[in-house]
């Protein structure tokens, strides 16, 4: 049996322009983009990192449901951070949705982010059960 491909847009300018999708559905797995705390031309969090990540793992919980699955569903989480030294507190905010679901975890450092502003980046994956 063949699985079909689906795929799911934010409606976020970029998508078009670079050429992704938000997530991607292919039977049971379900791969996220690397997501930030931007909503349209917004920032949420600026200057927090937790709060960044907060917003990032609301919006692709989001997806997620959209797509016909959870949270629960997650089985990796990879996150680039601008600063290791905060990674505290960001992973106080993963706890806060994955706590009981303990995917398997990347933590990165990385130089810079495509803005300034933007302290984290968050990919899932997902393997719908």
């Amino acid at each position: 049996m063949e699985s079909k491909k689906q795929l799911f847009s934010s409606g976020a300018k970029w998508e078009n322009k670079v050429g992704y999708s938000r997530a991607v559905k292919v039977g049971n797995v379900i791969e996220i983009s690397g997501t930030t705390s931007v909503d349209g031309d917004i920032i949420t969090g600026k200057g927090n990192i937790y709060e960044q990540a907060v917003f990032i793992f609301q919006k692709i919980e989001k997806v997620l449901i959209e797509a016909g699955s959870s949270l629960n569903d997650v089985v990796r989480t990879r996150m680039y951070v601008t600063d290791i030294s905060k990674w505290e507190e960001v992973g106080k905010a993963h706890s806060l949705f994955f706590k009981d679901i303990k995917p398997a975890t990347t933590m990165i450092e990385v130089s810079k982010l495509i803005n300034d502003e933007l302290l984290i980046e968050i990919e899932v994956t997902a393997i719908m059960s």
